[in-house]
């Protein structure tokens, strides 16, 4: 579930970032992708999604398939993936645009960047968890009991 909700992310989000920027580049989006892949597969290892989700329906006494469920997962994946994946990526485009000599407030950068992949994250992991869960289910070798 990591890897495949880590590239749908990266994916996504490094698209939708260099396509607001204006600065659209195969090379470009080959970097950014790259580079949000592995820092959205280290916070999967860091922070098992997993248990957090079961912490959650627990804590909230949820039935873990339940729309509610699921609307509260993708925030929270949302929450945990999007800010640091966002910040790492803005900054890098910050500091290559200032290196070629374009002058550029941060915080406004940084702010737009947000209000686009917050939305579009939480978005995402709510479409895709489930349909990602179900294919792994579906491929899982059978359990003995």
């Amino acid at each position: 579930m990591n890897i495949l909700m880590g590239t749908t992310l990266s994916f996504f989000l490094s698209l939708s970032g260099l396509l607001s920027s204006g600065n659209f580049t195969l090379p470009s989006f080959a970097l950014n992708f790259a580079v949000s892949l592995v820092i959205s597969l280290v916070l999967g290892i860091l922070v098992p999604m997993g248990k957090v989700s079961a912490g959650i329906n627990r804590k909230l006494k949820l039935s873990p398939k339940s729309l509610k469920s699921r609307l509260i997962q993708a925030l929270a994946s949302d929450i945990i993936y999007t800010p640091l994946m966002t910040f790492i990526m803005v900054t890098m485009a910050y500091k290559s645009a200032v290196k070629h000599g374009a002058e550029i407030f941060y915080p406004a950068m940084l702010g737009k960047a947000m209000l686009i992949s917050l939305p579009l994250g939480y978005v995402l992991s709510f479409v895709f968890m489930p349909v990602f869960l179900k294919l792994i289910t579906k491929n899982a070798p059978p359990q003995s009991s």
